[in-house]
């Protein structure tokens, strides 16, 4: 389906909400949250009480992904269940158009009531209200931790305190007024994104707390012959472990203050379901917990996001709805950012929306999924403000990670997950292109290799086809090439 058709479809749609089915949502997403960041995800000091016990609660979802890994594509697609090239958000400055159905509008015309609180970050100079939410609280582009100014309702002021907090009383106001009715409650965090500025009661926690360090953080040139140019390069950048973010703070410190701000946003979960619990509600609403993207803490020598390795690329998913499905689940299968607008339309009981790429997980916690995804797109659009990472185009499937960077004479990137879980062997070292001709593909001497590899391409093809994406970005060699170059 390409754009025109989905925006056709979604005009034409009839959304009906299905007697006796009507169930609150709270979906809770935060800034640039790790997918090991949380000590139910084995962090060997950081403490997150309140989601670990929502986790215990519900599913705690151990392969759970963007597919883009940067704050505004990924929360289009959350707010869209589409992929980047459909919704056309490619940056952290494009607006969110408008004719797009999102899963808030589509809850509002159901007759939820239906509320935003945080971050938007689709068009840096705006703060206004954007349609689908009946109560609008929110705050220019990146907003500030501390005394923020705000839009409330299309009043400005200025608020004392920390942003998680205040954000967080203004969610379960909203819940208090609205207990008595369906409501949908989308509370977007700044936090944790850098600068970061813990709370107050936070400042001084771990301070002797050892800071882990992957393998790959340290410089080496055999490990790097394994990666393109630009991996090494980006290393000296804001975004790498030697320019870190301009080099105003330390490895250490930074890291240490990322995890003292993870603790204000624990606090905000657990106030959010306590505040749920205690109007009699937690039973059957559907809390959802996730990072807009994963984050990078010197993986290959890089910090901040953007590529596609896994740590990047992999967000913390908690699910919890005592009445939807049972606790206690470790669900392994590979969900996705587009995932999360259809399953809250299913658990609304909403139908007659318009076609989405993503897919409802409820048939995943509730042991009713039959042929799961088995793969999905990754993809990037190089960015004029921070040039160090090139347009990536890639393919994750369950044993697989294929990176293609478009407009480089430089190496692409194939891992064998289950082999090479770090990321350490590039299975396409030896493709690189150089004074030859033609494709990547053809560069392959091993022919078992050059298969798989042209498998990975088509099915990338494929999928880039059916979501009205350009298959060409695939790579694929094409027949006549050697007669047309």
């Amino acid at each position: 389906m390409n754009r025109r058709q989905f925006l056709t479809t979604a005009s034409a749609a009839s959304v009906s909400a299905q007697a006796g089915r009507k169930r609150n949502i709270v979906f809770i997403l935060s800034d640039d949250h790790r997918y090991d960041a949380m000590s139910c995800a084995g962090h060997p000091w950081l403490q997150t009480p309140n989601l670990d016990r929502l986790a215990a609660g519900g599913a705690h979802f151990q392969n759970a992904f963007v597919t883009t890994s940067l704050c505004s594509p990924s929360r289009a697609s959350i707010l869209t269940g589409l992929y980047m090239h459909a919704h056309k958000v490619q940056d952290n400055f494009s607006p969110l158009n408008e004719a797009l159905p999102t899963f808030p509008g589509l809850l509002q015309r159901a007759g939820y009531r239906t509320g935003f609180y945080g971050k938007w970050h689709m068009g840096g100079d705006s703060d206004e209200k954007r349609p689908g939410f009946d109560d609008w609280y929110s705050f220019f582009g990146q907003g500030q931790y501390e005394n923020p100014p705000v839009n409330d309702n299309g009043v400005k002021k200025t608020e004392q305190g920390n942003i998680t907090d205040i954000l967080t009383a203004r969610a379960c106001e909203f819940i208090d007024r609205n207990a008595a009715r369906p409501f949908c409650l989308y509370l977007s965090h700044k936090g944790v994104h850098f600068p970061f500025q813990p709370s107050a009661r936070h400042k001084n926690l771990y301070a002797d707390a050892p800071i882990p360090r992957p393998a790959t953080i340290w410089h080496s040139e055999e490990r790097y012959a394994e990666k393109p140019e630009w991996v090494k390069k980006r290393r000296y950048t804001r975004h790498g472990v030697e320019g870190l973010f301009g080099q105003v703070i330390s490895f250490e410190d930074a890291y240490r203050e990322y995890m003292r701000c993870l603790l204000a946003i624990d606090d905000s979960v657990g106030e959010v379901t306590r505040e749920l619990e205690s109007r009699g509600l937690l039973n059957d609403t559907l809390v959802v917990y996730m990072g807009d993207n994963g984050y990078m803490w010197g993986e290959h020598g890089l910090v901040d996001k953007r590529a596609m390795y896994e740590a990047s690329m992999r967000v913390p998913l908690i699910a919890h709805c005592p009445s939807l499905f049972p606790k206690g689940q470790k669900p392994k299968e590979m969900v996705l950012n587009l995932d999360l607008a259809p399953t809250f339309l299913e658990a609304a009981g909403v139908t007659g929306g318009p076609a989405m790429h993503g897919r409802s997980w409820l048939p995943v916690v509730q042991g009713k999924a039959a042929d799961w995804r088995k793969d999905f797109v990754y993809e990037y659009e190089w960015e004029r403000d921070y040039p160090y990472t090139p347009t990536i185009t890639g393919l994750r499937t369950e044993k697989y990670s294929l990176m293609l960077s478009e407009g480089l004479w430089d190496l692409d990137e194939l891992y064998d997950l289950e082999k090479d879980p770090g990321q350490l062997t590039n299975l396409l070292k030896s493709a690189r292109i150089g004074y030859k001709r033609g494709r990547m593909i053809e560069q392959i001497s091993d022919p078992q290799l050059k298969a798989t590899v042209a498998g990975l391409q088509k099915r990338l093809a494929e999928l880039l086809r059916g979501t009205g994406g350009d298959p060409r970005r695939a790579g694929e060699a094409i027949a006549g090439y050697a007669n047309a170059l």
